[in-house]
């Protein structure tokens, strides 16, 4: 279980981006974090992460946490297979990269995209962009993976793919999937449940299951 107890967090005195904030998120869950620019979701995803330390509250994670950015990400100087096993070969040995190679090559061919294994980020689309950046994030076998603002950019039809994607990466691999998010559309889709932020405090939290409209409801706090 990944547990987040009345974190608060500032910058150079500011106002709270984050005010008492505290949010259960059950394991193998997808679990969504609505909100406006500033609203704290994507600093709650850095605490939850240790890029960020709470001024005060505690976050309780036992689990191994890899983290998906918003732009990706990916060295353009680098080959698909090359960004995707760069990190756990750094200090790897000659027998330790090729289990690496072999796993990038099996993790890469089950998100579709093991024909792209030789060709460069610039050559890929948005959405290939996103597989090659989930695949990187999987090479540590995470317990939970945190992505922030993963559709970004793309068009319906590649949000549509990622809903997919992450669907399967929830299914077949058991992650917990936190996902910030100000596109209701995807956030609603895909979630087992979505709190909002605004200005650093929870406004609502529902499941959008269990909801007719969920995107009206979540309409009205988001200010």
């Amino acid at each position: 279980m990944l547990k987040v107890c009345d974190v608060t967090k500032s910058f150079c005195g500011a106002r709270k981006i984050l005010d008492g904030v505290s949010i259960d998120i059950p394991e193998s869950h997808i679990f969504g974090l609505a909100g406006p620019s500033g609203s704290g979701k994507s600093t709650l995803l850095r605490c939850i992460q240790g890029l960020e330390t709470p001024d005060s509250g505690t976050i309780v994670c036992n689990r191994k946490v890899s983290f998906m950015f918003q732009d990706f990400q990916l060295f353009s100087h680098m080959t698909v297979l090359k960004n995707v096993i760069y990190a756990p070969t750094l200090k790897a040995s000659p027998e330790e990269k090729e289990r690496c190679v072999a796993k990038a090559h099996e993790i890469l061919r089950n998100l579709g995209i093991e024909d792209k294994i030789l060709e460069y980020p610039g050559t890929l689309s948005g959405g290939q962009k996103q597989r090659v950046a989930l695949a990187r994030s999987l090479m540590i076998d995470p317990n939970v993976l945190l992505c922030d603002e993963p559709t970004s950019g793309l068009d319906v039809a590649t949000i549509t793919d990622v809903v997919s994607l992450l669907r399967k990466v929830n299914d077949q691999f058991g992650v917990t999937i936190v996902i910030a998010s100000h596109d209701l559309y995807f956030l609603t889709q895909i979630s087992d449940r979505i709190v909002l932020l605004r200005d650093g405090v929870i406004a609502t939290e529902i499941n959008p299951k269990q909801h007719d409209d969920p995107i009206e409801h979540l309409k009205k706090y988001y200010g």
